[in-house]
């Protein structure tokens, strides 16, 4: 009989160690796994904070590009308006009485200065004996003029400016009635 009774008790505390066996493997899989998860939790919030370090230095980059960019955005104007202020300043040095080499001169440099303009995409709107367009002018006042006819421009007040297909300033006109 007590052969049986140490085998019974044998058999149980074998099946607990068994259960308690199969427990441990179990904890200690499920501590591997969350071990595992931990650290790829880990490695993903470092990425995060990587990947929003750099958009951040990637914005503060193109903010500092876009206030270059607005600083000194007419330098290329205004290194070809040198030569203009140039021609200004020897014009104004010059001690003459003769008004004709004075308004040839002025002539000429107001030339540079239309030629600096269109090659940075300013176009004149001179719409003299042109139909009236109000887009692109600002009728100043009506006249009767037999020469014209009505709707059309008689006389440009003001020349008006297109810069790059868009109206800078409007020409002021006169419109035949």
């Amino acid at each position: 009989m007590q052969n049986t009774e140490s085998t019974g008790t044998t058999g149980a505390e074998e099946g607990l160690s068994a259960a308690e066996a199969a427990l441990n493997a179990d904890l200690e899989a499920l501590s591997q796994q969350l071990a595992q998860a931990e650290t790829a939790a880990a490695e993903m919030r470092d990425t995060l904070l990587r990947e929003r370090a750099d958009l951040e230095n990637q914005r503060r980059r193109l903010q500092r590009d876009l206030e270059q960019a607005r600083k000194f955005a007419n330098e290329r104007l205004l290194s070809d308006l040198l030569p203009v202020c140039d021609g200004l300043e020897g014009g104004l040095a010059v001690e003459t009485a003769d008004v004709a080499a004075m308004r040839q001169g002025l002539d000429l440099t107001y030339k540079a200065l239309l030629k600096v303009a269109e090659s940075n995409g300013l176009k004149a709107v001179k719409p003299t004996n042109q139909p009236f367009n109000p887009e692109l002018h600002q009728a100043v006042s009506l006249i009767d003029s037999p020469a014209h006819a009505s709707g059309t421009v008689v006389n440009t007040l003001q020349t008006g400016y297109v810069l790059n297909d868009r109206l800078l300033r409007p020409a002021m006109v006169v419109v035949a009635n």
